[in-house]
């Protein structure tokens, strides 16, 4: 059985006991989160596409890690008119553990 959840305005496929890492959440590592934006659930009655969320359907998650991606660095130039700009970011992350996929 596998579903297919939205969080952070991106989709991921998702099976009982797989490892997701997700835009941050918040929660305490060790805790569990529900996450209620199934858009599809594939399972023994066959196949179930949300218009737009399956209706009744959630996904049950542990959180298993908070953290911090790699450093990446953004530059901005613009050649000819001495402008240059150096930035950087590391984007927050949830690392999550499918528990369970509960249908209606």
């Amino acid at each position: 059985m596998y579903a297919i959840i939205e969080t952070g305005g991106k989709q991921y496929r998702v099976e009982a006991g797989s490892l997701v890492q997700v835009e941050s959440l918040p929660g305490e590592v060790g805790g569990t989160i529900d996450l209620g934006q199934v858009r599809l659930v594939h399972g023994d009655k066959g196949m179930e596409v949300g218009q737009p969320l399956v209706k009744g359907a959630t996904v049950k998650a542990e959180i298993i890690d908070q953290g911090r991606t790699r450093s990446i660095t953004i530059f901005k130039k613009q050649r000819r008119k001495n402008y240059r700009r150096t930035n950087g970011h590391r984007q927050g992350f949830t690392k999550l553990r499918i528990t369970g996929i509960e249908t209606a």
